[in-house]
């Protein structure tokens, strides 16, 4: 029976890993059939459930309904979700951490998204072209050189991306829109947001060198528009994923 309370949870730890008996080989145990496989399967959501209420007591300010009973769906929601993504995933686990460390992480990035979903559920999400806006400074010196770049990476921006690039820069960059939920109403997926982002940071790198904003390229890969590693050259906003891996992925 489920507590009629909902209250945090302990944060995951030793104690949290014995509901009964550990099988001596989870991925052993989940990949056969019987009462084996069950005991497993019962262990493994009774993990799930109790780092998914953690995730979700964490963040229950963001949620418009922060009763315990919406809290306790969403908790259960999200362990149930994160279970399916696991066993789908089993044969990737390489036994570098405690196959229950690599199990909270499903449920506690699954419950995370799962929350900024319903914080936005009811919002408008506004895809627009926007003038990057300038840091505040009290020296007038700094104030006028980043108003400068700011307006030349306003500048790039219309030059050198797409509107479609141009939208997903804005809206994950500087209206700090969580990456899967701007997935979800595109209807597209977080790897190409991921891409997107990419291929953004390398073809304003590029402009702006070329304006002087910025220093050249040291090689022919990294001055291609599209950029061929991780560009740490032009400044980015967190996307509000407080983890850059998903459900499946941690």
């Amino acid at each position: 029976m489920r507590p009629t309370r909902f209250e945090e949870a302990a944060p995951p730890g030793p104690a949290c890993h014995a509901v009964g008996a550990e099988p001596f080989d989870w991925v052993t145990a989940l990949s056969t059939s019987g009462p084996k496989r069950d005991h497993a399967l019962g262990q493994l959501h009774a993990l799930m459930v109790r780092a998914a209420r953690h995730q979700v007591w964490r963040l229950r300010d963001a949620l418009p309904d922060a009763s315990a009973a919406t809290l306790d769906v969403v908790a259960n929601q999200a362990a149930d979700e994160a279970m399916v993504a696991l066993l789908g995933k089993l044969d990737t686990f390489e036994g570098r951490s405690r196959f229950t460390t690599w199990a909270y992480k499903f449920a506690i990035v699954q419950a995370g998204s799962d929350v900024r979903r319903m914080q936005w559920h009811h919002r408008d999400l506004e895809l627009r072209d926007l003038d990057v806006p300038a840091p505040a400074t009290d020296d007038p010196a700094q104030q006028a050189e980043a108003s400068d770049l700011a307006h030349a990476v306003a500048d790039a921006m219309r030059r050198v991306l797409t509107p479609h690039q141009r939208r997903v820069a804005v809206a994950l960059l500087v209206d700090t829109i969580p990456i899967d939920v701007l997935a979800d109403r595109l209807g597209t997926t977080r790897g190409a947001l991921y891409k997107t982002l990419h291929d953004v940071r390398g073809r304003l790198r590029s402009e702006l060198a070329a304006q002087g904003y910025l220093p050249a390229a040291t090689s022919p890969a990294s001055s291609t528009p599209t950029g061929s590693t991780a560009d740490t050259s032009i400044p980015s906003t967190s996307t509000s994923d407080s983890s850059s891996t998903q459900a499946g992925e941690p």
